[in-house]
Formats: C-alpha cells, sequence, structure tokens
C-alpha cells in the first residue's frame, strides 16, 4: 500500500476529500518523523511503536572493492510492531501458541 492507497482509503471511509485527507496523513507522517528526530518515542496502541536506536560504529567491508572501511555510531529510526498486528499478521502463530500451551499443561 503506497501513501496515496492509504488517502484513497481514508477518504472512502470519512467524510473528507483526498485533499484533506492527504493532508492528515501527511501531518501524522510528519509529527512522528519530528518526535522521532527530538529522540522521542511514538507509540500507537494496537499497532506498534517507533523509536531512535544507537547503531555502535564498527568495521565493514565495501563490497566492491573487499577493503575494510570503518563504519561510525549512527541513530536509526525502528519500528515494533504490536502484539495485536503481529497476530493479525500470522493469525496461525496465535493458534499454535495455544495449542502449544494446551499441552504443555
Amino acid at each position: 500500500m503506497t501513501k496515496a492507497d492509504l488517502v484513497e482509503e481514508i477518504s472512502s471511509h470519512v467524510n473528507l476529500s483526498k485533499k484533506d485527507s492527504g493532508i492528515v496523513v501527511n501531518l501524522v507522517l510528519e509529527n512522528i518523523s519530528i518526535a522521532l528526530s527530538r529522540g522521542d518515542k511514538v507509540e500507537l496502541r494496537g499497532f506498534g511503536s517507533f523509536r531512535v536506536k544507537q547503531r555502535r560504529s564498527r568495521r565493514a567491508r565495501n563490497p566492491r572493492t573487499g577493503t575494510s572501511v570503518f563504519v561510525p555510531a549512527k541513530l536509526v529510526p525502528y519500528f515494533k510492531a504490536s502484539n495485536e498486528l503481529k497476530s493479525l499478521v500470522n493469525p496461525a502463530d496465535d493458534k499454535d501458541e495455544s495449542q502449544g500451551s494446551e499441552a504443555q499443561v
């Protein structure tokens, strides 16, 4: 799904034009980005959480030349899906977990 698809979906479910829905989607994404740039954590209950993680410096290899290069430490955005989202994506996992817990009892 692209951002345009998301805007279309929102405008079809809510009484907003595509232009207004696009503004809403852009504002949500912009505010998530701003919060992460400040180092804040963003939690959307039932969906997941966004945060910034520190990645350590390391030695890596240039795949083209094979030479060793130094990669400095940096901050990277990180998303962790909620359990609800995970169960929607993998509905069989819920069944396996419930059967597994019954077998252990």
